[in-house]
């Protein structure tokens, strides 16, 4: 398995609803992608213009074929990417027996 954490902030609070909606829009069609097993946007109930992605592959593999897909090109790239700041983190699930998989 991969997992992936980003952390999304959006600075211009009038971009959050736009970003919001593209991350909902994105839901159906990441998941719908070979190899995806999770796929969640979380938007901060204390702080609207934060975002959390929690998504995880059944490979390194099919999370970077997903970067060729309907979600990330004609969704994120370019609708989120040019309003948000972003932390991507490759992580690792502790405490299970697919500890440390990648």
């Amino acid at each position: 398995m991969f997992d992936l954490i980003v952390n999304v902030t959006v600075p211009e609070p009038g971009d959050t609803a736009p970003v919001a909606e593209a991350f909902a829009a994105m839901r159906p069609l990441c998941l719908a992608e070979d190899g995806c097993v999770h796929w969640n946007a979380y938007q901060s109930v204390e702080d609207p213009g934060r975002f959390t992605l929690v998504e995880r592959w059944a490979s390194r593999a099919h999370w970077e074929a997903h970067g060729e897909g309907a979600a990330i090109q004609e969704i994120y790239l370019p609708r989120v990417l040019p309003r948000v700041e972003r932390d991507v983190h490759p992580s690792r699930t502790l405490g299970t027996a697919t500890e440390g998989d990648h």
